[in-house]
């Protein structure tokens, strides 16, 4: 016997919990049968050591949250971004003036975002799905094989377990197994860059100020998390930042303290640290007979504006909101209506923001003279302008565009 599901989400991380709980958590109006698989342990995910990572939550992603019944639970492990500046900055020099500056007023009196750690994202999400009698887990055991319709989708565990769907969601990751199994290519370039992901507590209270200072060798951020503590996302040549993570702790933090610089007092790292290699990657199709793409396995971005897993919550939002819409009219919720409005949706939006985020890349990580006084007036022309800094607050918070219904608070 072959079970059947109407959603299969292939990954229990962050996106494929967020596509489950959107279409049959507990505040799904009609909610869906979901299946979310993962060889892994989805237990261990929420475990205090997950990657070390944190995430930038905008102001709509927020609202999604709230609508699916978990920012309460959030909201008091978060910390709200009161005010951002960005820099042109050397390692070493103190003195980095401020280029651009949002302050509450060019956000209408909110934060364009929270900071949290990935780690209690991940819990509230967890906790969420398991509520639901509608969404099953399946752990432990890969998927063998993928067939994609025309009539139904259906995967094959190692543990040789068979269940069929009238849709395949692939969050498991930029390399994704589920899309190269449908031949989906994907399109971009490694950087000769690396991330190294560090927590760190500092002497002084940052005041909720989140920092972006851009170096010849990529953007150094310092993002505020509750109490005197923040995520930093360093950015280096892949050979230095492998170089730099390998060294001992004492040297380590010399080195994190050349680049952080003294505002804050004195810092001490309090986290592991974690190296990711960057790169821009865009599949070139979202979606195939019986499959939609979201995340990191339809696209992958340099992390200087922190848009990366708020692009995936829209990729999830809007998903969710074609199947959903599909099934209360009774039609096929994997069929092809919804995966063209999906794609028509989602497309341009990710070109679009990888487009820009690689432009942004290229022109900070540029050391020429002439093009760094040409970029440094640009920034501080817009700092002068107010109507121009609320157009690109709007576009911090995620509230520009066609939003999906629960980035807009809504509920499906």
């Amino acid at each position: 016997m072959v079970n059947r599901f109407d959603v299969i989400v292939i990954g229990a991380a962050l996106n494929g919990l967020a596509v489950a709980v959107a279409l049959a958590g507990p505040s799904a109006r009609r909610p869906l049968g979901v299946l979310v698989v993962d060889a892994k342990d989805p237990e261990t995910f929420a475990s205090s050591q997950f990657d070390g990572r944190a995430s930038a939550i905008s102001a709509s992603a927020r609202r999604m949250f709230e609508a699916l019944g978990i920012w309460q639970e959030l909201g008091a492990l978060a910390q709200p971004m009161n005010e951002i500046i960005v820099t042109d900055a050397r390692p070493g020099g103190e003195s980095r003036p401020v280029l651009l500056n949002f302050g509450e007023t060019d956000m209408g009196g909110r934060p364009t975002a929270h900071m949290i750690e990935n780690r209690h994202l991940y819990a509230a999400l967890y906790r969420a799905a398991r509520q639901s009698s509608y969404i099953s887990f399946v752990t432990g055991s890969a998927v063998a094989s993928y067939g994609f319709g025309p009539g139904l989708a259906e995967i094959r565990l190692v543990s040789d377990m068979a269940y069929r769907t009238s849709l395949i969601v692939a969050a498991d990751g930029r390399n994704s197994p589920a899309r190269e199994a449908a031949g989906i290519a994907m399109v971009g370039w490694a950087y000769d860059q690396a991330g190294i992901v560090v927590t760190v507590e500092h002497e002084l209270p940052h005041h909720g100020r989140a920092e972006e200072h851009f170096t010849p060798s990529g953007p150094f951020a310092i993002l505020p998390l509750p109490g005197n503590r923040s995520s930093l996302v360093w950015t280096e040549k892949r050979a230095d930042a492998e170089r730099i993570v390998a060294l001992p702790d004492n040297e380590f933090l010399v080195e994190l303290q050349e680049r952080f610089g003294s505002h804050l007092g004195a810092i001490a790292v309090v986290s592991s640290r974690h190296s990711y290699p960057l790169a821009l990657f865009v599949a070139r199709e979202f979606v195939a007979p019986r499959l939609a793409l979201v995340g990191d396995a339809a696209h992958v971005l340099h992390p200087l504006a922190g848009l990366g897993f708020n692009l995936g919550l829209r990729d999830a939002a809007a998903l969710a909101e074609c199947i959903a819409d599909a099934a209360a009219l009774g039609l096929d919720p994997g069929g092809t209506a919804v995966l063209q409005r999906y794609t028509a949706w989602r497309r341009f939006d990710t070109v679009a923001t990888a487009a820009a985020m690689d432009g942004l890349n290229r022109l900070f990580g540029n050391d020429n003279p002439i093009l760094r006084l040409f970029r440094d007036a640009g920034l501080m022309a817009v700092n002068r302008l107010p109507k121009l800094k609320s157009y690109f607050a709007i576009e911090a918070a995620g509230q520009s565009g066609d939003l999906p219904k629960l980035l807009r608070g809504e509920l499906l």
